[in-house]
């Protein structure tokens, strides 16, 4: 098939200035051999990328770049600059990171298939099936054809298209961070609408994701726009903190002279909070001034057992505060975050916090699930991404049960809360939203066990299945099929009551229990249902006529003519009968036959 018209299109104005005579590939070559002078928009971007990736190729670059300028060339953003700054910003945060070059080119062309005529089909060919796919996991929903249900719809997509490949939630997070970098373009509604979304949704992921070098800037900025006020109290505070440098450095050199005693290799930094962080402290603590304690990093170059030996070194010579030690190496934070924490009273008497951590530690907590791509032969970061995408398949599970967008939605809210707490059961640790009950643990080792639980032993003494559970609690569920003599089975059918619903507080509990209820009632049909039975109907249909299609590319050739902004949309309307599907398919014979 002919490449797409806007495609060609693309190509032909990004070369305008070569010979027509040339053919199209030769004069790509031409285009691409340019030297990169400093003027060139994407010589930063190289340069950054080859600083982490030396052998990484460049030109597929600004190939990318090319074709997103020419398609993006006379649109503008709302602070009036030139469309093409976004996506080169995006790229530029993604190489920051560290991510690959697919990711950086996905970065270039995020916007091209929503907002300009380069279709998914056009990207496909001209970069491959992984281009295409992280940037059709970002693209989208049309507000037009979909209504409100467009956002909570666009944030399944994206998780869904997540699963397969993580790079599209990383791509996600870079695009919001320079919409929140530039937001001061928009209207002071859109400004808090676009902050509160970031702050529900895409904040708590970057956490869960692991990537603080992103989520401290989304954290500050968000304050910016939603707290302006706290957030020029807490800049005044930063800026005129006094003697706060001569401090630090203070610290800094009789903790190195303290672990060289110790004969521990580390290295010792200041290590500043960010500003959000000083502000949920004080508000959490109630002070009437920003709390802001002065603290450091210490990164020791051997084991993680010198950790410990660091941490004996710093209290060996400034006295620890009772009860502010915490060992997140032996038991990690959810989001995989590993150190040692520990608040001292140092010099002059005044209270220093200690982050203590290996090198590996700190790329991790940096980088989260990034960090595999920045650090590719880091066995740490490997086991890292793995259990990130064992998070991601749980929550895609919890989705191909959930036929209703938004409560998928307000269930990933619920599942990415920043409360949470650590139990045990079954000889394993389980993370559940703070005010959690038996019944959320029940239904988070499986449905089964949810469904026939029956009573529950927290620290070995039988308790109500309403209590809430606490931090470290071991807890003992019990069921129908353990043959429970304690409890009356006939009390009620098997399954689980109706008044759970009351108190548990897990989006895993809450669905399954709903489903169980619901399961008698016809099931409700997602975006993604109607776009499966909207394909089945089309094939089904061409039977009819002895036709069948070998690829998709007709189809998403006549959703362009008929005026739909992609294939997904035109199925939806075959569903919802807004269009006929024999008359779909009388369009599409019509289309083939005078193509072929």
């Amino acid at each position: 098939m002919d490449v797409d018209a806007g495609h060609g299109a693309a190509l032909g104005r990004v070369l305008s200035s070569q010979s027509t005579e040339l053919p199209l590939t030769a004069r790509l070559r031409s285009f691409l051999s340019w030297p990169m002078s400093d003027d060139d928009p994407v010589t930063r971007l190289a340069r950054t990328h080859r600083g982490i990736h030396p052998s990484a190729d460049t030109s597929v670059l600004r190939r990318g770049y090319a074709i997103a300028e020419s398609m993006h060339r006379g649109q503008f953003r709302k602070s009036g600059d030139p469309y093409i700054t976004h996506p080169l910003a995006v790229a530029q945060i993604c190489a920051e990171l560290g991510m690959d070059t697919i990711t950086l080119v996905a970065a270039l062309l995020h916007d091209t298939v929503e907002d300009t005529r380069y279709t998914l089909q056009a990207l496909d060919e001209d970069f491959g099936p992984e281009v295409a796919h992280l940037v059709d996991g970002v693209t989208k929903f049309d507000k037009e054809f979909y209504g409100k249900a467009a956002e909570a719809e666009t944030i399944r997509k994206m998780i869904v298209a997540a699963g397969k490949d993580v790079r599209v939630l990383i791509i996600k997070l870079a695009d919001r961070l320079h919409n929140m970098r530039t937001l001061d373009a928009r209207s002071p509604a859109s400004r808090h609408r676009i902050a509160r979304a970031t702050l529900d949704v895409l904040v708590p992921l970057c956490d869960r994701l692991g990537i603080q070098a992103l989520k401290r800037e989304l954290d500050d900025v968000v304050l910016y726009h939603l707290e302006p006020e706290e957030y020029a109290r807490i800049d005044d505070h930063v800026q005129n903190r006094p003697h706060w440098a001569e401090y630090l450095a203070q610290v800094e050199a009789q903790a190195k002279v303290a672990l060289k005693r110790g004969k521990v290799d580390a290295t010792v930094t200041p290590r500043p909070r960010h500003y959000y962080s000083i502000w949920k402290d004080t508000v959490a603590g109630g002070h009437p001034v920003p709390f802001d304690l002065p603290r450091i990093a210490i990164v020791v170059e051997g084991p993680e057992t010198d950790c410990y030996a660091a941490l004996g070194a710093i209290h060996g010579v400034w006295r620890p505060v009772p009860g502010r030690f915490k060992d997140f190496i032996a038991s990690p934070k959810n989001n995989l975050y590993r150190s040692l924490h520990t608040t001292v009273t140092g010099p002059d008497q005044r209270i220093v916090e200690v982050l203590i951590r290996t090198e590996t530690m700190h790329q991790v907590a940096e980088y989260g699930i990034a960090a595999n791509f920045r650090f590719p032969r880091l066995t740490d970061a490997e086991r890292a991404r793995a259990d990130q995408l064992a998070w991601l398949r749980r929550v895609l599970d919890r989705e191909q049960e959930t036929a209703d967008a938004a409560q998928f939605v307000q269930s990933l809210r619920c599942d990415l809360a920043e409360a949470q707490i650590q139990v045990f059961a079954r000889g394993r640790p389980m993370v559940l939203p703070v005010g959690s009950t038996p019944v959320d643990l029940a239904y988070e080792l499986d449905a089964e066990t949810g469904d026939q639980c029956l009573a529950a032993a927290i620290n070995g003494r039988l308790a109500p299945l309403s209590s809430e559970l606490e931090e470290g609690d071991v807890v003992e569920i019990f069921t129908e099929s353990d043959g429970h003599t304690g409890t009356d089975t006939a009390a009620g059918p098997r399954g689980p009551r109706r008044e759970w619903l009351g108190f548990v507080k897990s989006p895993q509990a809450q669905m399954q229990i709903n489903r169980w209820f619901a399961e008698h009632d016809e099931p409700g049909i997602t975006i993604a249902d109607k776009v499966r039975v909207g394909r089945a109907t089309i094939g089904l249909t061409l039977r009819k006529h002895d036709r069948g299609l070998a690829n998709e590319t007709p189809l998403r050739n006549l959703a362009e003519e008929l005026g739909y902004p992609d294939l997904e949309t035109m199925l939806v309307a075959v569903v919802d009968r807004v269009i006929d599907p024999d008359v779909v398919v009388e369009r599409l014979i019509a289309q083939v036959d005078r193509r072929s």
